[in-house]
């Protein structure tokens, strides 16, 4: 299963954590209040951020503040008052804690998020 793979949100919400940390690229899934539920070693790696030290914590204010905006953050609570689900892919940078790092994020929810299933920022690193 790959980054641009159709379908992808239906996907990893079927996979188990071992199955998420073979995937080649980074998974942070995050329920209704923007806490982390899901972080894939792909992404613990490439942040150098362990997972017992992510999980159960505020995504946007407290992990990846870089993404606390209106391009992403925003993306995410409009799509609770929209009927479609949300898959977007865009090019960004990261800048939290590291020196800028050129990556493509898919950002994925279902319909009627929030709801059961997690969000997720997917990130493909471009350099």
């Amino acid at each position: 299963m790959g980054f641009d793979a159709d379908g992808l949100h239906a996907r990893l919400e079927a996979l188990d954590e071992a199955a998420l940390d073979q995937l080649g690229f980074g998974v942070i899934g995050f329920d209704a209040d923007g806490v982390i539920r899901r972080y894939n070693a792909w992404e613990s790696r490439a942040t150098g951020l362990d997972p017992a030290r992510v999980l159960g914590q505020p995504l946007f204010t407290v992990v990846a503040q870089c993404m606390n905006n209106y391009l992403v953050a925003q993306r995410f609570e409009d799509t609770v008052q929209g009927d479609t689900p949300l898959d977007v892919v865009m090019d960004y940078v990261l800048t939290w804690k590291v020196r800028p790092v050129p990556v493509q994020l898919r950002l994925l929810a279902p319909v009627g998020a929030p709801g059961p299933a997690c969000r997720y920022v997917v990130i493909r690193r471009l350099a």
